[in-house]
């Protein structure tokens, strides 16, 4: 148990550190307050990264948007 000690700290602050900076760079402050409180070894964190984040730049907009914004 001991030699997986060390393995599941660095993947659990990676996720960790990772999502909250995500959350407070999308100004997400319910996301970032819960992240930091909870501890679920990176499973929340990714959870968050890939469904609940906002998507400031989204990679397919529209055409439609693209001629309203020109």
């Amino acid at each position: 148990m001991f030699i997986w000690l060390p393995s599941l700290v660095i993947w659990g602050l990676f996720w960790k550190g990772y999502s909250l900076w995500r959350s407070g760079r999308n100004n997400q402050r319910g996301w970032f307050i819960f992240l930091l409180l909870v501890n679920t070894l990176g499973i929340l964190e990714i959870l968050y990264l890939a469904l609940f984040q906002k998507d400031k730049n989204p990679k397919h907009a529209s055409p439609a948007r693209k001629r309203q914004s020109k």
